[in-house]
């Protein structure tokens, strides 16, 4: 048996329909806006705890540089105080050399001569006692001040010392 359908005829809206969907869309919405809330908090509360644990990761390395950074100055002022005595020591070898020296050339060149090496060995023995007595900060500010009075002769000792380096390590 066949039944037959009867069309559905279009209900038009009337006051108490509009009524109730503004009152359901106003409820809909008031949840959505609720929720957006909660999620809002739960997203600043999981910030703020990725902050704080940024932070205390950040003062935790700041730290860590910070004693890194000491270890290497003590390690530098301690090898610069080996180097000022290891040159020190060179430089009163090298003028014992010179005096022990001085008599040929005395007999080969001439008296003068041997004068001139006596005089230059005197000169590295005081310069050699010098660099001992004075510490790794006053020698630091006789270099600035040397730089500050003669900048060009400084740039000419710098650019010396850089090639017979590179010349030393090229050979190697």
């Amino acid at each position: 048996m066949q039944t037959m359908v009867e069309p559905i005829e279009p209900v038009s809206p009337t006051p108490d329909h509009r009524t109730e969907a503004k009152s359901r869309f106003s409820k809909a919405l008031e949840e959505a806006k609720a929720g957006v809330a909660e999620l809002k908090a739960e997203a600043l509360e999981k910030t703020s705890g990725y902050k704080d644990r940024a932070g205390e990761k950040g003062d935790q390395l700041k730290g860590d540089a910070n004693a890194y950074g000491d270890q290497a100055k003590a390690k530098a002022y301690e090898l610069a105080n080996e180097g000022k005595g290891k040159a020190s020591e060179g430089m009163v070898a090298l003028s014992k050399l010179i005096t022990d020296n001085a008599p040929t050339l005395d007999e080969k060149l001439g008296v003068k001569y041997g004068d001139y090496a006596r005089s230059a060995a005197g000169s590295l023995e005081k310069n050699a006692a010098s660099l001992d007595e004075k510490s790794l900060e006053q020698i630091g500010d006789d270099a600035r001040e040397f730089v500050r009075k003669s900048p060009g002769t400084a740039v000419a000792i710098a650019a010396g010392a850089g090639f017979l380096l590179a010349r030393l390590f090229r050979s190697k």
